[in-house]
């Protein structure tokens, strides 16, 4: 029984150490964003803002260019994470349901290309786009963004797609409904948790990339929030107040997303990773 008892409580130690590990930063950054700045600058720690203020947050928001930027971000991490579901439906249903030579390599492409680093190709990839004079575009960051991750998008809903009975299409097929009818009717609303696991995944990637845009982009206005972050500063120079503020508004779509998707993500995620 002491055994039994030791190994329930050493998983839920670790994972509450682990926890704890990963969400301090989270918190210490919330938490700065409400302090007056004396208690920022204070050398005792203040573990609670005793007097929080939502100053930082207006430094932040009223900041030069902050409202193109995010403009800029929302719109290169929504096209890019829709234009990747829509060519990685049709060539994950292509993968899972359909027999042809040549299907396992592109599926091991996919896998090699998902574990290359694509820093690799940063030179390539700006010598492309400055040759087609598309450098301070937002047209190249989406194009680049949807290939950056497209391969684990596939990989993904292909398991899903595998995993749905192939029965389910056939009968819809017989009952009079063409290949893509059956698709749409039947496979894709079962899809749901895979494609809010690979939209997750191609948001984050998305919406917090940075080498890229630092490298395409140099007009201030053609910029994307990372970016702007890295080099926020106030007339006064370096003001963590408002750094952490800024910092917590460009984490908080991703935190809102991840909370309101968490649990069909997360079976998404597995069922890709096991079926097929």
């Amino acid at each position: 029984m002491r055994r039994s008892l030791l190994g329930r409580i050493w998983p839920n130690a670790t994972a509450l150490v682990l926890f704890v590990g990963f969400a301090f930063p989270v918190y210490w950054m919330f938490n700065t964003a409400f302090k007056p700045n004396g208690q920022i600058i204070s050398e005792t720690p203040v573990w609670f803002p005793t007097s929080p203020t939502l100053d930082h947050f207006e430094t932040a928001v009223e900041a030069e260019n902050f409202w193109t930027l995010v403009r800029n971000s929302v719109t290169v991490t929504v096209l890019a994470v829709g234009f990747s579901l829509v060519v990685a439906l049709f060539a994950a249903f292509a993968l899972a349901r359909m027999r042809f030579r040549g299907r396992k390599g592109i599926v091991l492409t996919f896998m090699v290309a998902q574990m290359a680093p694509w820093e690799v190709m940063v030179i390539a990839i700006y010598m492309i786009v400055r040759d087609a004079d598309m450098l301070n575009s937002l047209v190249p960051l989406t194009l680049f963004y949807t290939v950056m991750v497209l391969p684990l998008t596939i990989i993904t809903l292909r398991g899903y797609v595998a995993a749905v009975p192939k029965d389910l299409e056939e009968s819809a097929m017989v009952d009079g409904c063409t290949r893509l009818q059956a698709f749409r009717r039947v496979i894709f609303p079962l899809l749901a948790p895979g494609l809010m696991a690979t939209s997750l995944f191609g948001f984050i990637t998305a919406w917090n990339e940075f080498p890229l845009v630092l490298i395409l982009n140099k007009d201030d206005q053609a910029q994307t929030l990372p970016l702007w972050l890295s080099k926020f500063q106030t007339a006064f120079g370096d003001d963590w107040g408002a750094t952490m503020a800024a910092a917590s508004l460009f984490a908080i779509p991703i935190l809102l997303l991840f909370l309101y998707l968490q649990r069909k993500a997360v079976a998404g995620l597995t069922s890709g990773a096991v079926k097929g």
